[in-house]
């Protein structure tokens, strides 16, 4: 199970998928891949000063001030996650 947490400052993703063997498991490239570009517009295009800790099955990252670019950025981001959400029904939003 994929757990995912969004507050106002941070959004934590944790878990694996486990829908198929570690290495080949699509789901897990989709929320990393969808996790980690979400990282990248936020430092490049929105210009946000974050803090992030990325591991193998955990990703954290954290803001103090999020532009109205970074928040289009973060919910374009979770609307990816939830329609991977409803298609395979491995994540968890706690």
């Amino acid at each position: 199970m994929i757990r995912v947490s969004v507050s106002l400052e941070s959004i934590r993703v944790s878990g694996h998928a486990n829908t198929a063997p570690k290495g080949s498991d699509i789901v897990c490239a989709a929320v990393s891949a969808l996790t980690l570009t979400l990282i990248q517009g936020l430092k490049a295009i929105a210009e946000i000063d974050l803090h992030e800790n990325v591991e193998n099955g955990n990703i954290c990252i954290k803001w103090q001030v999020m532009n109205d670019t970074g928040k289009a950025l973060v919910d374009t981001w979770f609307l990816g996650i939830c329609g991977i959400a409803v298609e395979y029904s491995v994540i968890k939003f706690i």
